[in-house]
């Protein structure tokens, strides 16, 4: 009988906090089945990568990219739950999700409504490309790189979401020198706002 490697995730329903405030109508349901498509996308990904003897998405590119995948696949997931939201159509526009209809064509450069959407591994804060007042919502999530062999490492998983609405002095400004390009971050003030409104902990 053939064994099936790869392993589909769920969210814990019981690790959604109900206390949590939530901006332009969302609920925790949107979160959760957020969750969901995005433990989906990859279970269907890592499937179809093995079953040609490939390694997992999570070895095959690198951490930076991932973070990338996992905040696009977010954003998306989140916006075609949401009942007010919808993706920004501008490249590269901030925030990632906009209340639709708000801008025209659904696309704005640095509109002040909406989401920004940020995806890590890391446990302390997550990098921004500079310090903006909007709502934050940051999805922390685990990669097993340890166990062995490769191909029966656990599912990543996301172990927290938080969401607050930061403004510029929550933020502090990171320098990367003449050749790295300069970021931004919460700071301990911004970072006690979004632990305070967790939506999702595990």
């Amino acid at each position: 009988m053939a064994v099936t490697l790869v392993q589909r995730a769920q969210p814990d329903q019981a690790s959604l906090n109900q206390a949590a405030v939530l901006p332009y109508q969302l609920r925790l349901a949107d979160f959760q089945m957020a969750m969901q498509d995005v433990y989906d996308l990859l279970f269907d990904i890592n499937t179809a990568l093995l079953a040609r003897g490939l390694l997992r998405l999570e070895e095959t590119v690198r951490p930076a990219i991932f973070s990338g995948i996992m905040s696009d696949a977010a954003s998306a997931s989140l916006a075609s739950h949401s009942r007010v939201l919808t993706v920004n159509r501008f490249h590269n526009g901030h925030p990632d999700l906009i209340p639709s209809g708000r801008y025209a064509n659904n696309a704005v450069h640095a509109g002040a409504d909406g989401v920004e959407i940020k995806a890590t591994k890391g446990s302390g804060g997550v990098d921004a490309h500079g310090a903006r007042s909007a709502w934050l919502c940051v999805f922390r999530y685990s990669v097993d790189h340890l166990a062995e062999p490769v191909v029966n490492r656990a599912p990543t998983r996301i172990t927290e979401v938080l969401l607050a609405q930061l403004d510029t002095a929550d933020f502090r400004r990171n320098d990367r020198g003449q050749l790295g390009t300069r970021t931004a971050s919460p700071n301990k003030a911004g970072l006690a706002k979004l632990r305070s409104n967790w939506i999702y902990r595990e």
